[in-house]
Parts: C-alpha cells; structure tokens; sequence
C-alpha cells in the first residue's frame, strides 16, 4: 500500500472538494509546481488511490432514484465470494465492510421499486449471505 504525504492527501483534498480542478489551480494552491502535481497525480492514479473521476449532482437530479443502505451479515468464511459478487453489481454505489452484527454495508440506487425488489432478491439469495436488513433513504437531511 502505497504511505500518502501531505501532499499526496491535499492534492486528494482539492480532488474530492472539485474533481474537474485544473492541475494549474491544485498547484497554486498548494504552492508547488505543475510538474509536481501532475506527477504526483499520475502516481496516484497508477497505485489505485485513485480510482475514478466523477460528479455530486445534485438531489433534482436523481430526486426520482430509489437510494437505500443495506446492512449485510455474511458466514466470514464465504466473504471473498459474496465481495466479489456485491463488487458485480451496478446498482450499488458503494460497498463498505464494517464491524459488529454486520458485515458489509451497500449504497445502492436504482430507478423503481421493482428494480431495488429484484436487488434485495438477488443480494439475499447470494450463497453467504445469512441476513439483511434495508432502510430506504428518504429526503437528505445534510
């Protein structure tokens, strides 16, 4: 795993807050080179600390998306296999493992109910899978 500096962290910093920002404007702002922040970039890029380029749109735009957190609980012993089979899955925006009564924490999207039914179903019937529980997310608070 490759070890961040501190310029590794707030090159990622200016990223997440604007992700189409100049490699001109990170330099200016961080006081260093073109050069350096173009490498460093690079870098990242090529470790897989950075893994994509996207947008935050805002809550118009997908206001009409059924999104929900579903809490997993696996037999750790077929974790691997249900990892990859959840990593399968587009209509899931994030996967995250986590610790206590749950194993794995998903974000997931999808357009109708009918849509996020059949990805309950099929998250559910996957060999590993002993539980979940699902909120659907309602409107954003922050």
């Amino acid at each position: 795993m490759r070890i961040l500096d501190q310029t590794d962290r707030d090159i990622l910093k200016l990223l997440k807050h604007d992700a189409r920002a100049s490699v001109t404007s990170i330099a200016a702002e961080l006081g260093v080179t073109r050069v350096t922040v173009k490498s460093r970039m690079a870098s990242l890029k090529a470790d897989g600390v950075i893994r994509r380029f996207t947008i935050d749109v805002e809550d118009v735009a997908d206001q009409d998306m059924i999104h929900a957190l579903s809490l997993i609980a696996l037999d750790l012993s077929k974790a691997e296999r249900v990892h990859r089979a959840l990593s399968r899955m587009p209509e899931l925006t994030s996967v995250h493992s986590t610790n206590g009564r749950w194993s794995v924490v998903a974000r997931s999207e999808t357009r109708t109910l009918a849509e996020f039914d059949r990805l309950l179903n099929r998250i559910g019937k996957l060999e590993g899978v002993s539980d979940v529980e699902t909120c659907l997310l309602l409107s954003r608070i922050v």
